[in-house]
């Protein structure tokens, strides 16, 4: 079995960390937009727990970069 150094394993974990917050925001902004929020969450919860999708969103993009978020716009 091969032996992965420390913080490749680590940046793997991340990226996981990373996709399954963006999944996250993705689902809240997919209940917005269909209406079917307003099933689950009065409109003030539902902007809270939208408030932190995006943020955990944006922390895990901080934390776990992709190769292609170095790249140069076109």
């Amino acid at each position: 079995m091969p032996h992965r150094q420390f913080p490749y394993a680590m940046d793997q974990a991340a990226l996981k960390w990373r996709d399954l917050a963006e999944r996250r925001r993705a689902h809240f902004i997919d209940l917005y937009q269909s209406g079917r929020w307003q099933h689950y969450y009065t409109s003030e919860e539902f902007l809270d727990r939208m408030r932190e999708a995006i943020m955990a969103a944006k922390r895990w993009a901080k934390v776990a970069p992709r190769p292609s978020d170095f790249a140069p716009a076109e």
